[in-house]
């Protein structure tokens, strides 16, 4: 044992940069395919031969699909092993997206979005485990700076890709792009990623708890991204699925903390700590997207820009993010994070409430340092609100 080679081989953080490489990819990819869609939505609707309307399932059936793996990432990540079910999303990631470049019909394009939400609805949630597990305790604000780093440039870059291919190639290299990148990621992993840590695994199914979770979160998903369509409460459709949805979702909650070995273990949220920081993110997540989706719409609809110059835009703030995760991984644990996550909460709240009043009129220069100063807040509360 006393040859550095050998030590370095029963060491479990002797390749983290490597394991942050591997995982980093898988979730990028992920996040990157989520908003380079939007760009290509019109190229695809035209090339296919159909409505707006109905090139739209491409999205929803890949986001109905995706959020109903999410919530039982955890229960399956225990039942197959972290690396197993990490490697098997990435690989059916890359499968469906090159049969999503592939297809000729929009019945073949949503089929395939489906099995590819299947894929990764899982990458996200389960690389961030496998990234912290990677990094020895006193660098888990190094390993969040690398997972938000990723999180935060994912988005931004995809629209300016997907502008890119769209207006140089044709819409099927949006997900013919995905393929090498995923394969580097199952490479990466499958090579340098162990399970060295124990996680119990579940003794019994919990058929009853994913019927439930399935249909109450796949019914809300579909009123919330079909709602408008079908004019709201005035369709028979959107009240019966809401309806459903609160059933299911209310049921599935008695039901998850009164089982034994439950889908999704909510009794986790006992946890104070964990408790206000979920609460913390979904305050977050909810102000934050809604202008993140907006944003490019605006610029391209309203202020005519193009799609890579509205996707260079939103980049600066990834870069302005990036630039404060750095001094955030490397003096974070000498600093109370709720001081860090209060400066970056009140940045934030000051930036959006500046976009609150942008108007067609203004400077291209207004959006950029609006959308620096949001990105640089997001450094400042991700690296603490994720680590801690």
């Amino acid at each position: 044992m006393s040859d550095p080679a050998v030590r370095a081989e029963y060491d479990p953080y002797a390749h983290r940069y490597l394991i942050a490489l591997g995982v980093i990819l898988g979730a990028v990819m992920e996040l990157i395919d989520t908003s380079i869609v939007n760009v290509a939505i019109a190229d695809m609707s035209a090339n296919l031969g159909v409505t707006i309307d109905e090139i739209t399932w491409v999205v929803v059936g890949y986001i109905l699909s995706a959020v109903i793996v999410l919530p039982m990432t955890g229960w399956l990540a225990a039942y197959f092993g972290r690396r197993k079910y990490f490697l098997t999303s990435v690989a059916i990631f890359t499968f469906a997206s090159f049969f999503c470049g592939t297809s000729h019909t929009l019945g073949e394009l949503v089929f395939w979005r489906l099995v590819q939400g299947l894929g990764g609805g899982a990458l996200i949630a389960t690389a961030q485990a496998i990234l912290f597990d990677a990094f020895p305790p006193h660098q888990k604000t190094t390993a969040a700076a690398i997972f938000g780093l990723g999180m935060i440039v994912g988005p931004a870059i995809g629209p300016t890709l997907g502008g890119i291919i769209v207006t140089h190639y044709s819409w099927p290299w949006i997900f013919f792009i995905n393929v090498p990148v995923g394969i580097l990621s199952f490479f990466v992993v499958s090579l340098f990623v162990h399970d060295h840590i124990e996680i119990r695994k579940p003794g019994r199914i919990d058929i009853t708890g994913i019927a439930l979770l399935a249909v109450g979160i796949g019914s809300l998903q579909f009123v919330l991204e079909r709602g408008e369509h079908y004019d709201w409460f005035d369709s028979r459709l959107i009240v019966a699925l809401t309806v459903t949805a609160v059933v299911c979702i209310v049921s599935m909650i008695v039901w998850e903390l009164h089982v034994d070995e439950p889908i999704l273990d909510l009794r986790v949220l006992k946890d104070r700590s964990l408790a206000a920081g979920s609460l913390f993110a979904f305050a977050l997540g909810a102000g934050l997207y809604g202008s993140i989706f907006a944003e490019p719409l605006f610029m391209q609809q309203i202020l005519h820009y193009d799609a890579e110059t509205a996707g260079l835009l939103l980049l600066s703030g990834a870069v302005a993010s990036a630039a404060m995760m750095i001094p955030m991984a490397r003096w974070g644990d000498r600093v109370d994070v709720r001081w860090s996550i209060a400066a970056g909460s009140l940045l934030l709240a000051y930036s959006m409430w500046m976009h609150s009043h942008l108007t067609a009129g203004a400077a291209e220069s207004t959006w950029h340092w609006l959308i620096v100063t949001r990105g640089a807040a997001l450094g400042m509360i991700f690296v603490p609100l994720t680590a801690s």
